[in-house]
């Protein structure tokens, strides 16, 4: 028993979506756990007006998932041959920073921070300006990348929350490619198909990157209505932010 649940925990295929586009067989049970255990938010309750927020905390506050999430990411670069697997692992500011922290460990290799604007120190690369998620109205960001934190020659591990337009995917691949590295795959935990950002990844910069494997663990389609977070009969026109002093002395009064 103990040797098929093992087996089981390890074999989780890989389908092919389009050339370099991979997501794991959603009918997988390992699979299935983390879609189970992914929530999104409407709208009202979101920090972004974006028709579905989907929540990554939902599985950082949950070990067991989280765990899983990581070593399925792990198993697949652990397959690498010998000097041609990734050197460095790259997070996006700023739900990549906690993808990407656990995998490095997991595989003894340096984990990079991606950061909007000009957040980190140092002399800095910074990528022409892009738009993200779904629509131009939240404004451009740029991505910037710290000289010297990636060497020439490095094959970088690309990981973030979520794919949907692609925007901050090239953004960073455009750092990496200044710094005279190279992009091993581009990882995501959910990606949102009808948003084509792995055909912006592919064919961006003239097709530059269109050889990159771009994986998902799973697609939007694998999230259920069911699982939205929303909190039922919430007072209409009340806003979802609590301010803390507020509440505090509200719970003190007699």
């Amino acid at each position: 028993m103990a040797s098929s649940d093992a087996q089981q925990r390890s074999n989780v295929a890989l389908v092919t979506v389009s050339p370099n586009e991979y997501i794991y067989d959603a009918s997988h049970p390992r699979v299935k756990a983390i879609a189970a255990a992914l929530l999104w938010y409407s709208p009202r309750f979101s920090p972004k007006n974006v028709p579905r927020f989907y929540d990554v905390s939902s599985i950082t506050e949950r070990p067991a998932v989280f765990q899983d999430v990581i070593d399925l990411f792990v198993e697949r670069y652990r397959k690498a041959a010998p000097g041609a697997g990734p050197t460095h692992v790259l997070g996006f500011d700023a739900r990549g920073f906690l993808l990407g922290p656990p995998i490095a460990l997991a595989l003894g290799l340096p984990f990079v921070l991606l950061r909007k604007a000009e957040k980190s120190p140092g002399v800095l690369l910074q990528s022409e300006p892009y738009h993200k998620e779904y629509a131009e109205q939240h404004g451009a960001d740029t991505m910037v990348l710290r000289m010297g934190s990636v060497p020439p020659g490095a094959r970088c591990i690309l990981i973030d929350d979520l794919i949907a337009t692609g925007g901050t995917a090239v953004s960073g691949f455009e750092v990496v490619m200044a710094a005279g590295a190279s992009v091993y795959e581009f990882a995501a935990v959910i990606g949102i198909p009808i948003l084509n950002g792995t055909e912006k990844i592919h064919t961006c910069f003239g097709g530059k990157f269109s050889h990159v494997p771009v994986v998902t663990l799973l697609h939007d389609r694998d999230i259920l209505d069911s699982q939205c977070g929303d909190p039922l009969n919430f007072p209409a026109g009340q806003s979802r932010v609590v301010v803390s002093g507020a509440s505090a002395a509200a719970a003190a009064r007699p």
